[in-house]
């Protein structure tokens, strides 16, 4: 059993937010269990009260607890990528009717923060050169999503 399992709130949406999320992240990824609202509330009878499940075999909890909670980039989830694919559909599929913003990180229709980041970058912000490192940073800095082509030209730069 894993230690520490995120716990998202939503306020209506459980449901909707877990089966987006498996539809995207296909590896590893399934529905492990769902408790629905009963006669006595405080949600609607029969909707989702919490959904328990698993992205890339990392466990989840979502609840529906209504609206007085909203996410906020106070706190994100960092997908790591090792191709442009990768960095590429994952940014496309959780920005849909969401809302994109800098260095890799978006909000998803829900209002949850991703950051959608190349393994790479890691390395190359680590140089022990700290102008070849201050290039990729500075170049990240003007990406919405990142590239990681653009990274590395940044990086070989004279």
């Amino acid at each position: 059993m894993q230690k520490i399992t995120p716990f998202l709130w939503f306020d209506n949406q459980a449901e909707e937010a877990v089966n987006f999320y498996i539809s995207i992240f296909k590896n590893d990824s399934k529905i492990l269990g769902m408790s629905r609202y009963g006669e006595a509330g405080p949600g609607p009878k029969g909707t989702v009260m919490v959904a328990k499940f698993q992205l890339f075999g990392e466990e989840f909890l979502a609840l529906n607890g209504g609206p007085m909670f909203k996410f906020t980039e106070a706190i994100s989830l960092v997908v790591n990528c090792e191709t442009q694919e990768e960095v590429d559909e994952y940014w496309e599929k959780l920005s849909q009717g969401g809302q994109k913003s800098q260095c890799g990180w978006l909000k998803d229709k829900f209002g949850l923060s991703w950051q959608i980041v190349p393994t790479v970058l890691g390395k190359l912000m680590q140089d022990k050169d700290p102008n070849k490192s201050k290039r990729v940073m500075e170049a990240m800095l003007k990406m919405t999503k990142i590239e990681i082509n653009k990274l590395q030209r940044a990086y070989e730069q004279k």
